[in-house]
């Protein structure tokens, strides 16, 4: 399984969200806490700054190898301030027949959409899906897909459960989310009970657009799992992915601790697979079957809470 973080906020060094805290995401790679799986498969973000060049497009880092041992990610996150992002680190089954690639490292953000998805789980017996998923899928979509992952499926499909194709100014807002999320679930349960499909499917998601984040924490039967062969039963079937987030002013080391600071003024939000630090009192669990939106396109930015069915 993976881990993945997104930000929104006062314009922040990726360092501190990627490096430095006691459990940066880089570090989450190879020593999550809430997770007994190391995530060796690559690593991808997107990331906006009103600053740079074009500041409506996001700008994107995507390899395969270990990010810890990545110069020039490290350089890069030590000289850059960003106000929105998403971030990823892929973790995948200990197995051959795994698909490493360019093509399958998240985020995923198809040519002229604003809107980019990591995933976090896996939907069972994908390839069996993959066929009944295409009839849902916007042509243009379908044609976009580059990778193996059932999480660029995901996306492809969540992009069709628009009502209207993502533009340049895309607005993430609570309502035209919730109900694309809707859709989505619904059509993937469907098409689940179309073919018998029973086990527990995690589907943690991560969206991003320039001024607006949103985090789906959900699972589809959970708890259910193969009990012919043990080998097959995985953490993440017994035990809900976590999903957590912190609000404050500003996000930075504080007395020797990484924290948000200045709690009364939510100018900035972090969500992440597991909080960023040792202390977690300031951080708060998304609920199970939760969607997590917030929208800073009005200046501070509004959170809210959805639970979906």
């Amino acid at each position: 399984m993976c881990r993945a973080l997104l930000y929104l906020g006062q314009p922040v060094l990726l360092d501190n969200l990627l490096f430095q805290p006691d459990s940066a995401l880089i570090r989450q790679s190879y020593m999550p806490k809430m997770l007994h799986m190391l995530n060796l498969a690559g690593f991808g973000m997107r990331a906006w700054s009103s600053s740079s060049h074009l500041p409506a497009q996001a700008w994107s880092y995507a390899v395969t190898t270990l990010p810890v041992f990545d110069r020039n990610l490290k350089a890069l996150a030590e000289k850059v301030e960003v106000e929105s992002l998403l971030a990823h680190v892929r973790g995948v089954p200990y197995h051959t027949r795994v698909e490493i690639s360019p093509q399958n490292v998240h985020p995923f953000q198809f040519s002229g959409v604003p809107l980019a998805l990591a995933h976090n789980g896996d939907l069972a017996d994908i390839d069996r899906m993959r066929p009944l998923m295409a009839r849902h899928i916007k042509p243009g979509y379908l044609s976009a897909i580059r990778g193996t992952t059932d999480s660029e499926w995901i996306y492809a499909l969540l992009l069709s459960c628009f009502d209207d194709e993502p533009q340049e100014e895309f607005r993430l807002d609570s309502q035209t989310l919730t109900q694309a999320i809707r859709r989505l679930i619904g059509i993937l349960r469907a098409l689940r009970a179309e073919l018998g499909i029973t086990v527990s499917s995690s589907m943690n998601l991560f969206l991003a657009a320039r001024n607006q984040i949103a985090a789906l924490r959900y699972c589809f039967d959970f708890g259910r799992y193969h009990t012919d062969d043990p080998a097959r039963v995985h953490e993440a079937n017994l035990n809900y992915l976590s999903l957590w987030y912190t609000l404050g002013g500003h996000y930075g080391l504080h007395e020797g601790e990484w924290r948000m600071q200045g709690g009364s003024s939510a100018d900035s939000v972090i969500i992440a697979s597991e909080p960023l630090s040792r202390d977690i009192h300031r951080w708060v669990e998304v609920p199970e079957y939760g969607l997590l939106v917030v929208d800073g396109s009005g200046g501070r930015p509004e959170l809210g809470i959805h639970l979906m069915d």
